[in-house]
């Protein structure tokens, strides 16, 4: 039989989890996501989340409180008569009463080997912090900030010049499949939990704007990693200098290299640039108001010679 599911998600990572569980056959009674957002150009268009886009597309109800602190917005939820809550990158804080309200609780798929990277950004950071694996699990959710016991998990190795990106991307199907696992399990009784390890706990906090440049003089492997942890998005950036003024260089894909040197320090005309430790290859940037582009084709119109620096 199938189950009744409320699904509560918000964004693209979130979508293939949600297409999964309809097309499998249950029952989604509602879709809850954040609620639309200004966004263009001059922030001016309100802009649905993707998973309101792919519930709509759907045919599932939508629901965008801001809060799910309140009486009526709790009452409402509780008349769904769930089964059971998938959630996946909701955003919003669930309360006890919610939490409590389907008859098997609250499921969540998390980007991350538990207890490592709890938060808001495991994906980023696990790439920041130079892991070599990481992958999805699937836990039953409880008051803590992803401390509830993990049921299923799936792992995924890290390639060494793997971005946030290509991580999130691969991570993204292996969410949806895992999620389906779980709910057959739950179907039939025999999915169980298992409580996280104290052990190994560490914080994935929300990526701050002014932790985003680059900092030329840490060793090349952290400078390698904090490039290919923000890439795409926010996007690790520096500074060099064009017409005799600063301009911002967005950094999307880089790999470590010989060469040493004053850090920022530009060594050849392949746009290595030297870090406090060892160097980094830049092979794929972005001038400001510009597409992304190869380092070659950059350094065609930039003229950046070896010897000078990026800041």
């Amino acid at each position: 039989m199938a189950l009744r599911v409320v699904f509560m998600g918000t964004p693209d990572f979130s979508v293939p989890t949600l297409r999964a569980i309809a097309e499998a056959g249950h029952d989604v009674a509602a879709v809850y996501t954040q609620p639309p957002r200004a966004a263009g150009r001059r922030g001016l268009e309100l802009t649905a989340s993707p998973v309101q886009r792919e519930a709509e597309r759907l045919g599932i109800a939508v629901s965008t409180p801001l809060s799910l602190k309140g009486d009526e917005e709790q009452q409402a939820f509780r008349a769904l008569q769930a089964d059971v809550a998938v959630v996946v990158a909701y955003g919003l804080l669930l309360p006890r009463a919610i939490l409590d309200a389907p008859r098997f609780g609250c499921l969540n798929g998390h980007a991350s080997l538990l207890p490592r990277w709890r938060g808001a950004a495991p994906i980023q950071r696990a790439i920041m912090a130079g892991d070599a694996e990481t992958g999805v699990m699937v836990m039953r959710m409880e008051e803590g900030l992803d401390t509830g016991p993990v049921a299923l998990t799936s792992k995924l190795s890290i390639g060494p010049d793997m971005t946030a990106g290509e991580l999130h991307d691969e991570l993204m199907p292996a969410c949806a499949a895992l999620m389906l696992e779980a709910l057959a399990k739950l179907e039939a009784g025999t999915l169980a939990f298992t409580p996280q390890p104290q052990e190994g706990a560490l914080y994935a906090r929300k990526i701050a704007k002014a932790e985003t440049r680059v900092d030329w003089s840490w060793p090349a492997r952290d400078v390698h990693n904090h490039i290919r942890g923000l890439s795409p998005f926010p996007g690790a950036w520096c500074e060099f200098e064009a017409g005799g003024k600063p301009e911002r260089l967005k950094l999307l894909r880089s790999t470590l290299a010989d060469g040493a040197g004053e850090p920022g320090t530009v060594l050849d005309d392949g746009l290595t640039i030297a870090c406090g430790a060892g160097a980094v290859r830049l092979t794929e940037v972005q001038r400001a108001g510009a597409r992304p582009v190869a380092a070659p084709e950059f350094l065609r119109g930039a003229r950046l010679s070896t010897g000078m620096k990026l800041s």
